[in-house]
């Protein structure tokens, strides 16, 4: 009997420290910044912020790590850690949040099952 193998997006793209970059980034797989991106970056994957890393954008991400600084929005369909490095300064909107103590963070934060419930009470008054 033949078996058949997907194999997962093990694709990671890496910007290092010292490397600045004007513009949007999309990408499939995952993503690790350590240099500066000034633009909105949407991933299929996992966004790593490094300690050096610097996004002044929106990420929407699957799962985000962020050791370093981001000065936007952050949407995370699964998990965000903020590492006790990290530096936050935007509002999420996330499934799941981990955080480290000595994080900073400055923003709103919503969480989606809450948006769901919401959803959920409005439509059974709505009836």
């Amino acid at each position: 009997m033949a078996k058949t193998f997907e194999m997962e997006n093990t694709t990671v793209n890496t910007i290092s420290n010292g490397t600045r970059i004007n513009g949007d980034i999309t990408a499939q797989g995952d993503f690790r910044l350590d240099g500066r991106l000034d633009g909105n970056i949407q991933l299929n994957g996992k966004l790593v912020v490094g300690e050096s890393g610097f996004i002044k954008g929106n990420i929407v991400c699957q799962n985000a790590n962020i050791i370093g600084h981001v000065d936007g929005n952050i949407s995370v369909k699964e998990v965000l850690t903020l590492h006790s490095t990290a530096v936050v300064k935007g509002d999420i909107l996330i499934n799941k949040l981990a955080i480290e103590p000595g994080a900073a963070f400055s923003g709103t934060c919503r969480m989606l099952d809450e948006l769901r419930k919401e959803s959920d009470t409005e439509d059974q008054s709505e009836q």
